[in-house]
Parts: structure tokens; sequence; C-alpha cells
């Protein structure tokens, strides 16, 4: 491998000249060009900023309550979710269930089961798994 050595080699320019003088001059040169005009200072704490401040507060107190209201909803529950939650309580008796329920309730829970023979027929025909089901 051939050796380098930084003295011997011919330097290249790097093309970048500083100004005569510049560095001496810099200090004044940026000195006239900094602007010497005032700039006007606001303050913050006026008594126009603490009336704003105060309003604000206080219609935020005010509208907390109203949002509130009107984005609790009360939700329906779907009867099919409720009867699975009470068929998987166990601790749920059908006496306790009655109990809840009034005279009017109980009416509408009753259901007209009129069922073709012909129907009850075909659907145990066509359903072998049925049976099944009806001992579990």
């Amino acid at each position: 491998m051939k050796e380098f050595k930084l003295d011997n080699e011919p330097k290249i320019n790097s093309g970048f000249k500083a100004p005569d003088a510049y560095f001496e001059n810099l200090e004044s040169s940026v000195l006239q060009k900094i602007s010497t005009k005032e700039i006007p200072v606001f303050t913050l704490f006026t008594k126009r900023n603490w009336l704003l401040t105060a309003a604000a507060i206080f219609v935020i107190a005010l509208s907390i309550p109203i949002v509130n209201h009107l984005t609790i909803s009360t939700s329906t529950i779907d009867e099919v979710q409720l009867e699975n939650y009470l068929s998987e309580q166990s601790n749920l008796s059908e006496d306790d269930i009655v109990e809840l329920l009034d005279e009017e309730k109980i009416e509408k829970i009753k259901l007209d089961l009129n069922v073709d023979s012909n129907e009850l027929e075909d659907a145990l025909l066509t359903n072998s798994n049925l049976e099944d089901d009806i001992i579990n």
C-alpha cells in the first residue's frame, strides 16, 4: 500500500474565503442591523381578561349538567338479551320473577301456542338433533 503524507501532497482550495477584517467588523455590523424600535407589551392579566375568564368558566359550569343530561340516554334492553340473562342466573327462581311482574305484564307474556300437528310432525322428522335438544 502506498504511503500517504498530507504535507507532501498538493493542497486543494476550498473555494470559500472570508472578506478581509470580516470578523473584526462583525459585531458592529450586526448591531447596526438590529432595529432599536420598541415593541409594545401587552399584559395578560388585565381587568377585561379576568372578566372574560370568569364569564367563560361560568358558561362552562352551567353547560356541563346540560350536556350530561343530553348525552345520557336510557337504552332499551333487548328482550332476547333479558331472557338470556335471566335464564343464566341460577339464583333467580320463577317465583322471584313472578313477584316482580304485575298482572298487565303477565297478560302480555302469555303466548298463543296453536301448533298444527302436521307442522309439528314435519319439524320432528326434519330435525334429527331436536330430540337431543328436548332432552337437554
